[in-house]
């Protein structure tokens, strides 16, 4: 079309679509979730799909990441509004503060969201934890950014980079890697990737975005408990880690039952993300409701009005989720990984750099991953001695860079954190660059050794 290649045109037409967004949002005020659907129908239609199936390819995007991520916002909201109410939060933060004092908390976040990220998806572990960045916050007077930055970089490392994620698990079995060393590997490479995209960066973009947070969130998650008695510490952090206890049982369980196993399958229900989050939830009914003195009727008041904040926050991860799965149904992503492929680089630079333009193109780092390592898998087999837990990891740091309008994760923490498209992109989307790129380089240091 136009004299064009038919990759380069679709390449294009992505790029025009994802700038008219921007635009939409910044100039001209147009709800995000309004603006997602429009960009995702303009591409649909520009990009030479069936006029049938635009909607179609709209609407299951839209699904298929509501019909997990949306539960479990659902749940995990819930949960943090009964850990505030009772004040669960309050006590994890005078803890966290006592322990590690004012100045150095950020970094107490930074390791908890990476401990507690491992066995959880991105967003279990950010509507587990993001109660705590607002009572932190709150209690200490440190910026939201100081404090969330950490937070978010701890989770997002242990996301790409560290099985059992999904992402790293499948591109294990798509390369031939070994779990064990994959896992290994992955917590050298993760840590100090963390660090840097954490509490040091978050110190020094908090001195330009400090972060005004939302009062409506600010009320629910951070405001002074109504229960007269707090949770014990221990109490609170058993309730909290429940769903990462239960899904830490269920990869065992996978790695060493075979499928036929009756136990395997109950594990297998049991430690679902949705199942966990829900048993904690039930036991946070008990250890932060009725244990604290709330009646019933109180109780159910505050998880119906724990829902009304998030409302806005699930039409736009979901109309994120619609534009993603355009830009997979449109053959843009498959467009970009081909391209990629006939650069003549080393297997492990080659699989970062695939999975990383198929990240930017679709906005989603599993399919990233996925994609990614199925594209580079027959290259790599034609070269001998390549590392393949290394090769893992270069595709999981790759699908984690330049996070922007096309990922459902940008507007998740766009509108918990109340901040504009631009300081989004200042923040969030040079944090998860920042991921990718020293994590590239530290696998690569690594690949001199192993």
């Amino acid at each position: 079309m136009f004299g064009l290649s038919t990759e380069t045109f679709l390449l294009l037409d992505a790029l025009v679509s994802i700038i008219g967004l921007i635009i939409l949002i910044t100039r001209f005020k147009v709800h995000p979730f309004i603006a997602l659907t429009i960009a995702a129908g303009f591409l649909g239609l520009t990009s030479g799909m069936p006029v049938a199936q635009v909607m179609k390819s709209f609407q299951d995007g839209f699904g298929g990441v509501l019909g997990f991520v949306g539960i479990v916002l659902g749940l995990g909201t819930m949960l943090g509004k009964m850990m505030a109410e009772s004040g669960g939060a309050d006590q994890i933060a005078r803890t966290l503060v006592n322990a590690f004092g004012k100045e150095r908390v950020h970094w107490a976040m930074m390791f908890a969201a990476f401990l507690v990220g491992i066995p959880l998806f991105f967003e279990i572990g950010f509507v587990l934890l993001i109660p705590l960045v607002f009572i932190v916050a709150k209690r200490t007077g440190v910026s939201l950014i100081k404090i969330g930055i950490p937070l978010l970089a701890g989770l997002s490392v242990v996301h790409g980079l560290v099985p059992p994620h999904p992402g790293p698990l499948l591109a294990i079995g798509i390369f031939g890697a070994d779990i064990g060393k994959t896992i290994f590997y992955g917590l050298i490479v993760g840590l100090p990737t963390a660090i840097i995209a954490g509490p040091i960066f978050g110190m020094l973009i908090s001195k330009y975005v400090p972060g005004t947070p939302s009062q409506e969130l600010m009320d629910q998650l951070a405001h002074d408990p109504e229960a007269r008695e707090l949770p014990g510490f221990g109490v609170t952090l058993v309730t909290v880690l429940l769903p990462v206890f239960l899904m830490l049982l269920k990869t065992f369980a996978d790695v060493a039952l075979p499928e036929t196993s009756a136990f395997r399958s109950w594990m297998d229900m049991i430690g679902h993300p949705i199942t966990a989050l829900l048993a904690a939830l039930l036991l946070a009914l008990y250890t932060f409701g009725t244990a604290r003195g709330f009646g019933t009727k109180q109780i159910l008041k505050f998880l119906d009005d724990s829902l009304a904040p998030t409302a806005a926050i699930i039409l736009i991860i979901g109309a994120g989720g619609g534009f993603k799965q355009m830009l997979v149904a449109s053959g843009v992503g498959k467009a970009i990984g081909e391209m990629a492929v006939h650069a003549q680089l080393s297997p492990i630079l080659l699989a970062w750099l695939v999975a990383g333009l198929i990240r930017i193109a679709t906005g989603s780092a599993t399919v990233a991953t996925i994609t990614g390592a199925g594209i580079v898998a027959p290259v790599v087999s034609m070269v001998p001695g390549v590392n393949r837990e290394l090769l893992v990891l270069a595709t999981g740091a790759g699908s984690l860079i330049l996070s922007h309008v096309n990922d459902a994760g940008f507007w998740l923490v766009k509108q918990y954190f109340n901040m504009s498209v631009t300081e989004t992109f200042k923040t969030w989307t040079v944090m998860e660059t920042l991921i990718s790129v020293v994590g590239i380089v530290l696998i690569m240091l690594l690949s001199a050794f192993v």
